[in-house]
């Protein structure tokens, strides 16, 4: 919690604001460091907010939650207090008189109570991910693959999809985490860009789906089994977009050379189809714009070491690649990896957009920087 609370505090500071109330799952997740999985995992608010001033902070729960969070997460940068779960105003209220300020001036994540509305602000914020959330967000990454990988693995021609997606959820489940999104179809099913399980049996090929969610931190993945759709220009296009994703950059750069893999491909405009994705971190996508997006304050957003990524191009007729990248010192860094498993089929095809996007880099850097720097 000590890094996100200098950056809201020097925030603040910036802003000339008394306080910030975080309220919903990413804010609380960032400031809070993960410590408390969502009950109802549909839910607008969570049921732990942080109160940060200047020079405290507060953290707040329901009566149901507190004796939990005191034995299983103890946090010493933050005090816990407990309020009624049955008066609604009630955590809005202790968190305004603890900041001794009237609700009109304190910032939040978009909660009614409060009058400044900090949402897109606080995503720029956390964008940059602390080494310990990269470490997270490796293992997570880990775990999400494995789960995807292992029930696809499994798979045999006239399984259903419902099957497959209940394998699949289970190991994400085991690891602790959950999925927000979790979507598996195959066969002629994948004229759909979300060929959401209806209980068909795949006889032919699969694709898989995931964001994983745990402590607050998303990894996003898609794998295929069986007779795979041809994925040569969609991982071109997703190694163009990565290439381009460099620090000093804006996300406006990175979609532009996006649009031209597009074009390059023989495609040109067909990002229209698709939701394309983008930065990744404690939301499923930390926000999401499209080329020619000039008038959104992502287009401009710069992008630095420690973001992540999850860039989601795809094709009419199945094709598509997504996975999951940490931006670092020595390039972008495929966190969706699973270990090795004794017996599982050997395959290159993973690498695939790795090598090309090195390949990429390598070609921008001769022509850009004799001494190959980003």
């Amino acid at each position: 919690m000590t890094e996100a609370l200098a950056r809201v505090r020097a925030w603040l500071a910036e802003r000339e604001l008394p306080a910030l109330v975080a309220t919903r799952p990413p804010a609380v997740a960032w400031l809070t460091g993960g410590p408390n999985p969502p009950i109802d995992r549909t839910a607008p608010f969570d049921t732990l907010w942080a109160v940060v001033t200047p020079t405290t902070a507060l953290l707040l729960t329901t009566e149901v939650e507190y004796g939990r969070l005191i034995a299983e997460y103890p946090d010493p940068d933050s005090e816990l207090r407990a309020v009624p779960w049955y008066d609604p105003a009630a955590p809005a209220v202790a968190a305004a008189r603890f900041t001794g300020h009237d609700p009109a001036l304190i910032a939040s994540d978009g909660h009614p109570a409060f009058g400044v509305d900090a949402t897109d602000d606080l995503v720029a914020l956390r964008l940059a991910l602390t080494p310990g959330e990269q470490d997270a967000l490796r293992a997570l990454g880990t775990d999400a693959t494995a789960a995807v990988e292992d029930a696809l693995d499994d798979w045999r021609p006239g399984d259903r999809d419902r099957d497959v997606q209940a394998a699949i959820a289970a190991g994400v489940e085991r690891a602790g985490a959950d999925a927000p999104v979790l979507i598996v179809g195959g066969d002629e099913r994948l004229r759909h860009r979300h060929p959401l399980a209806v209980g068909a049996p795949l006889h032919r090929t699969v694709m898989a789906v995931l964001v994983a969610r745990r402590g607050g931190l998303h990894v996003a993945l898609t794998r295929f089994a069986g007779d795979a759709p041809d994925r040569t220009a969609v991982r071109a296009i997703e190694a163009e977009a990565l290439a381009a994703s460099r620090p000093g950059r804006s996300y406006g750069d990175a979609l532009t050379a996006l649009d031209r893999a597009y074009t390059a491909a023989g495609h040109p405009g067909g990002w229209r189809q698709h939701y394309q994705g983008g930065p990744i971190g404690y939301a499923q996508r930390e926000f999401e714009i499209a080329p020619g997006q000039t008038d959104s304050r992502w287009y401009r957003q710069p992008i630095a070491l420690g973001h992540a990524l999850a860039w989601n191009p795809s094709l009419p007729g199945g094709a598509k690649a997504e996975d999951t990248y940490l931006l670092t010192d020595a390039g972008p860094e495929r966190v969706t990896t699973a270990p090795p498993v004794v017996d599982r089929p050997a395959t290159t095809e993973r690498s695939v957009t790795e090598r090309l996007v090195t390949e990429r880099l390598v070609t921008t850097r001769s022509v850009t920087d004799p001494k190959g720097s980003a």
